[in-house]
C-alpha cells in the first residue's frame, strides 16, 4: 500500500494513528540531529520528521540525503506539532517518520516548485508536467474540472443528451482556416478538423435527439493570442423545436447556475443589447456593462468650429474619466502615446478638463468656448472633476480605438473586478459582413444561420441590412457563448448560400448531405456554443486561457513540451502521397 491518507487529510484528531503518505519532497531542512521534510502530493502538504533520538541512525542519514521532487513513501505514527501552522489545513499535526522508501529520485527542478516560482513562462511550457506540481496551475485545472462537471450535471437535469461527433471531418471555404489532415487509403484528399460540430449538430436535430451537448475539441488554424489556441474546448449544444427565447431562456440558466454554484453570486438580470446599440455605445460587441464611460457622440456640437481635424471626421466620439481631471499633463500625454501606438492606431487625441468651479480646459481652447466644451460634458455625461477624452475618425476604426482606450482606462482605474459579475446578450448582429479583400459578403456567424422572420427579401436588395437571428452571451467584456436560430429547409439554405457567392455545384458539393438531410423533416432547431477555456478562466477571475489548459500551446501555436509540430520522415510521406508535393 503506497498511501492509508493522503498529504492534505490528516488533522489533530489522528493523533498516534500509523499511517502511510506517498508524495514528492517539497522542501527539507536538516538541523542536524533533526530533519523536517514536508511532503506534497495533490491534495496538500504534511510535514515529517526525523530525529536520532527516535530514528535510527541509517533512517536520519537515509532522510538527509533526500532531494526536492523526490518521490518517498514513509510509514509512520501522526504527533501533534508543538509549533503549530494555521496557514496549511494539516499544520496541527506532523508525521514521526518509522521508514523511509524512495520511490524514485529527481534531478534538480529548473525552476521553483512554489507558487512564486522563478520560472519563467517558456521554461515552465517546456517542463509543463512539474509547473502543473504548482498549487496554481494545479488548482486552476480542477476549477476546470468543477465546472466542466456543473455544465454537464445541469444539462443532463434539462434532458440534454451528450453525443459525440467526428474529428475527422470536410474542409469547408467558410470561417477560419482548418487544419486539415491526408488520407493515406484517398491518394490526394484530405480530412479536416473541425472548427465546430455545426453541421452534425443540426444533423442530430433532423434525426430527432431534440436537446444535444458535447464538451468537445476544435481546431482552428489562425493566429493566436493570450485567449485563443488552435485547439480549444467547447460546450457545444443544440436544441429542436425551438425560438430565440427558448435559447436565452436555458441558457441564463446555465449561466446562473454556474454562477451561483461556483462563487455563490446571483444574477439578477440578463440585459438584452442589440449590436447598433452595442457598436455605438460601447464601440464593440461584447461591452463590459460592470462600469459606465459610455460614449458620446460629439458630431453635432464639435463639427461647427474651423477645428478641421474634427470637420473632416465621419464620427467624433468622447469618453469620460470619473475623477480624471486629477492626471497631470505628463499622465495626459502618456494616453495620447498609449492610443498613438501601433496596436491602437489613433493619431491623437483631444482632452477637456471638467474643473470643479465648473470651468472647462481643454487641449483645443483655440477652437472651442465654454459654452462650447459645456455641450460635450453635457452629451458625454461628464461632471465636475472629470476629464473628457475624444477621438476622431472613420466610424468603425475610431470606435475600436476608443473602446480599447475605455477598457484600458477601467484596468488602470480598478473598475474591471474580477469577483464582480455582469452578463448580457447582444442580439440582432448583422446576417452578411463585407469583406473589402474578397470584394463580396461573408458570414458574421456561418452559413446556417437564419435571418430574422420577414428579412430574407432583403437580400436580393440590401444585403448588408438583414438582420441575424443570432446571439451573444458577453460576460465582463468577453464573448463566452454565440449561437443562432438555424435555416431548417433546403430552399433558404439555397439562397443564403447563393448570396454568399456559391454556385449550385459548390453548394451541392459542400454542403449537399445537409441540405438532403433538410428534405427529410428537420425541425426548427438553433443553438449555441460556449467558449469552455475562456469561460473558465473568466469564472476563475482571469483573462488568459494558458493556465487552465493542461497542456498549451505557446503563441507561435507550438507545443514546446514535445516539440510539435515537428517532421515526419520519408517513409510516411511516400504512404501519405506528399514526398513530390513538399520537395517541390
Amino acid at each position: 500500500m503506497f498511501r492509508s491518507h493522503n498529504c492534505g487529510a490528516l488533522r489533530a484528531s489522528d493523533v498516534n494513528k500509523m499511517v502511510t503518505l506517498s508524495g514528492w519532497v517539497q522542501g527539507i531542512r536538516d538541523k542536524g540531529f533533526m530533519v523536517y521534510v514536508d511532503l506534497r502530493d495533490r491534495y496538500g502538504i504534511t510535514q515529517l520528521y526525523f530525529d536520532e533520538e527516535q530514528s535510527s541512525t541509517e533512517l536520519l542519514e537515509k532522510a538527509k540525503k533526500l532531494g526536492r521532487e523526490f518521490v518517498i513513501k514513509v510509514e509512520g505514527t501522526v504527533t501533534e506539532r508543538a509549533s503549530k501552522n494555521p496557514n496549511i489545513p494539516t499544520g496541527e499535526i506532523e508525521l514521526l517518520v518509522s521508514d523511509l522508501d524512495i520511490l524514485n529520485k529527481s534531478a534538480v527542478p529548473p525552476f521553483t516548485i512554489e507558487d512564486n516560482t522563478d520560472g519563467g513562462d517558456d521554461l515552465r511550457m517546456k517542463y509543463r508536467y512539474l509547473d502543473i506540481r504548482r498549487n496554481p496551475v494545479k488548482n486552476s485545472l480542477i476549477f476546470r474540472h468543477k465546472v466542466a462537471q456543473e455544465v454537464r450535471n445541469y444539462l443532463s437535469k434539462q434532458d440534454f443528451i451528450e453525443v459525440e461527433t467526428p474529428y475527422l471531418i470536410k474542409s469547408t471555404p467558410e470561417g477560419a482556416r482548418d487544419f486539415v489532415v491526408p488520407s493515406r487509403m484517398n491518394e490526394g484528399q484530405f480530412y479536416a478538423l473541425p472548427q465546430s460540430p455545426q453541421t452534425f449538430k443540426q444533423l442530430l436535430m433532423v434525426g430527432g435527439m431534440d436537446k444535444y451537448f458535447q464538451i468537445v475539441k476544435c481546431f482552428r488554424d489562425e493566429d493566436l493570442r493570450a485567449d485563443r489556441q488552435p485547439e480549444f474546448t467547447q460546450i457545444d449544444c443544440e436544441m429542436a423545436f425551438v425560438e430565440q427565447e427558448d435559447i436565452l431562456n436555458t441558457f441564463e440558466g446555465l449561466t446562473r447556475h454556474l454562477l451561483k454554484s461556483i462563487h455563490n453570486v446571483d444574477i439578477a438580470s440578463f440585459p438584452r443589447m442589440t449590436f447598433d446599440y452595442a457598436m455605438k455605445t460601447y464601440g464593440n460587441d461584447k461591452p463590459d456593462i460592470r462600469f459606465g464611460m459610455e460614449f458620446g457622440e460629439l458630431n453635432a456640437v464639435a463639427q461647427h468650429k474651423d477645428f478641421n481635424v474634427f470637420n473632416s471626421a465621419e464620427l467624433v466620439v468622447g469618453i469620460v474619466v470619473p475623477g480624471g481631471n486629477t492626471y497631470t499633463r505628463k499622465e495626459i500625454d502618456k494616453l495620447i502615446d498609449w492610443v498613438k501606438r501601433p496596436q491602437i492606431g489613433a493619431l491623437g487625441m483631444v482632452y477637456c478638463r471638467y474643473n470643479e468651479d465648473g470651468t472647462f480646459k481643454s487641449s483645443v481652447d483655440k477652437f472651442y468656448d465654454q459654452d462650447d466644451l459645456a455641450k460635450w460634458a453635457e452629451v458625454t455625461g461628464a461632471k465636475p472633476g472629470d476629464l473628457i477624452c475624444v477621438l476622431s475618425g472613420e466610424t468603425n476604426k475610431v470606435r475600436a480605438q476608443l473602446s480599447a482606450l475605455r477598457m484600458e482606462l477601467a484596468e488602470r482605474l480598478g473598475l474591471r473586478k474580477p469577483n464582480e459579475f455582469a452578463p448580457l446578450w447582444v442580439v440582432d448582429f448583422p446576417l452578411l459582413e463585407w469583406d473589402e479583400d474578397t470584394e463580396r459578403y461573408h458570414a458574421m456567424h456561418h452559413p446556417f444561420t437564419s435571418p430574422k422572420p420577414g428579412q430574407i427579401e432583403l437580400l436580393d436588395t440590401d444585403p448588408g441590412a438583414v438582420k441575424a437571428n443570432a446571439y451573444d452571451l458577453v460576460l465582463n467584456g468577453n464573448e463566452i457563448g454565440g449561437g443562432s436560430i438555424r435555416i431548417h429547409d433546403k430552399p433558404t439554405q439555397a439562397i443564403m448560400l447563393k448570396h454568399l457567392g456559391f454556385s449550385d455545384e459548390e453548394a451541392k458539393a459542400q454542403f449537399g448531405f445537409l441540405m438532403d438531410a433538410f428534405e427529410y423533416g428537420a425541425p426548427p432547431h438553433g443553438g449555441i456554443a460556449f467558449g469552455l477555456d475562456r469561460l473558465v478562466a473568466i469564472l476563475g477571475g482571469q483573462e488568459t486561457i494558458r493556465d487552465f489548459i493542461a497542456f498549451p500551446k505557446n503563441n507561435s501555436g507550438r507545443d514546446v513540451m514535445i516539440d510539435a509540430p515537428a517532421p515526419i520522415d520519408e517513409e510516411q510521406l511516400n504512404e501519405l502521397h506528399l514526398s513530390l508535393n513538399l520537395k517541390s
